[in-house]
């Protein structure tokens, strides 16, 4: 027996996971995530899998962030009609993540034909919410630590990844192969999230690179939300806040509760969370305590003091205001929702500070601004940058390199080959060589549809 792996996203670079797994005609997918970044990337979207997605039989799902489960609505409309195993808190995730997509990916292309600035006409979104809502359907849950049947005869078993509420890495048992997938491998001694649990074993290993070529700045990210918030205040302006709705929201939240707590943030300065799905993302946390640290008391304090703004109005008054502040708002590498219209308001004004919180995809204007970009592109037009830029990487829900290489030592003996993925390619092939030299194992950094035999 044998099986099939081939790399659909993911290889090259770090979103659009989606890795193929196919025995005897069965065909398993392990994640289904949206390309982001360059615009080469992007649209890889827009082109047809290589595999007709009728044939896959089942999706496994690693977590809910877009670039792991964004495609899922794609798949559908394609013609997908097995199940999307993935546990219960990734289903309530992706209940609110994968709507919000399709519905600004409409606004998204309304805008465009009413300012006429695509060369699209008329330009379309990938995907409609109708679309993503149609694909939730199809979500089957699954619990922590223990084995589920998935079509064509393997077994599926999924273990915290930490990361984000509900991630997990995902051993694949399919008769006498054991494959295991990393998904995002989560920080250790993180305060909210549990810690990624050991793998014993694993025939073949995928593994993410994100962070494979650098550590995390190892200052408390108390303090430099401190030290910015309160500089910028000083100076009478407001501090903008890409954070991604799923995860980094609820941990910037969490830390300005603690700043709030021992009074080193001014009393007088008011937060707002302008994002809808980032406020349904902190309910979903503060419901499934199992997966996580915090207690309920926790949970409901580091809501407490902040200002929820879901309706549109209220945002765009927030925009036209002068007063300082702090808007914590997606997505959290500044490639659309509101937080666009917060950009072009305060990237211009110098008194002003964006303040991103992790890693920013190549081609993304995060990655752009973060790298010191005089201007960037928003609706159409060029906004110059003038606001203190930060990206304070500490926050960052992914494992850095050194944190990646402890996790692996959990593994009792060596895979017999190990794909390294999900990573820019100086990150992949920089954590290749730290594998091979310091663990002795044999790797492989993939390339975006490569197909290998795993016996």
């Amino acid at each position: 027996m044998s099986l099939e792996l081939s790399f659909l996203g993911a290889a090259g670079t770090v979103t659009g996971s989606k890795y193929l797994l196919e025995n005897n005609g069965h065909r398993v997918l392990v994640d289904c995530g949206l390309f982001q970044g360059y615009k080469a990337l992007r649209l890889k979207n827009w082109a047809r899998l290589p595999v007709e997605p009728r044939s896959i039989a089942a999706v496994v799902l690693t977590h809910a962030h877009l670039d792991h489960s964004g495609y899922l609505p794609l798949l559908v409309k394609h013609g997908f009609r097995g199940p999307i195993y993935c546990t219960e808190s990734t289903r309530q995730l992706c209940e609110i993540l994968l709507p919000d997509s399709g519905h600004l990916q409409e606004n998204d292309a309304d805008f465009a034909n009413r300012h006429r600035f695509s060369n699209h006409n008329p330009a379309l979104p990938l995907y409609t919410q109708e679309d993503a809502e149609r694909s939730l359907h199809y979500l089957k849950t699954v619990p922590f630590d223990q084995p589920v049947k998935v079509p064509g005869g393997g077994t599926a078993l999924w273990r915290h990844a930490g990361h984000i509420l509900g991630a997990a890495s995902v051993q694949i048992d399919w008769e006498s192969v054991t494959v295991v997938f990393s998904g995002d491998v989560g920080r250790f001694d993180d305060p909210m999230m549990v810690d990624p649990a050991p793998v014993a074993q694993a025939d073949y290993l995928v593994v993410e690179s994100t962070y494979g070529d650098r550590k995390h700045d190892c200052a408390k990210p108390e303090d430099a939300l401190a030290d910015i918030i309160n500089r910028t205040a000083h100076r009478g302006g407001s501090v903008i806040i890409p954070a991604f709705a799923v995860g980094r929201a609820q941990s910037i939240l969490y830390y300005m509760q603690r700043l709030r707590q021992q009074g080193r943030l001014p009393t007088a300065l008011p937060i707002f969370l302008d994002s809808p799905m980032a406020i349904d993302a902190s309910d979903i946390f503060c419901a499934n305590l199992a997966d996580h640290r915090l207690s309920a008391a926790q949970c409901r304090a580091f809501r407490d003091g902040v200002r929820y703004v879901r309706d549109a109005a209220e945002s765009k008054a927030l925009t036209g205001s002068r007063m300082p502040k702090v808007i914590i708002s997606a997505s959290g590498m500044a490639t659309g929702g509101r937080v666009l219209h917060h950009l072009k308001q305060y990237a211009p004004d110098p008194r002003s500070a964006i303040l991103f919180t992790g890693f920013q995809a190549g081609g993304t204007r995060g990655a752009a601004m973060v790298a010191g970009a005089e201007s960037v592109k928003i609706h159409g037009a060029y906004v110059p940058i003038k606001a203190e830029v930060k990206n304070l990487d500490m926050l960052s829900a992914h494992a850095g390199r050194d944190e990646l290489i402890r996790w692996l030592r959990g593994f009792k003996s060596p895979p017999r080959r190990t794909f390294i993925t999900h990573g820019e390619a100086s990150a992949s092939d920089a954590f290749r060589h730290r594998i091979e030299e310091e663990l002795g194992w044999g790797c492989l950094v993939p390339e975006h549809g490569e197909r290998v035999t795993l016996s």
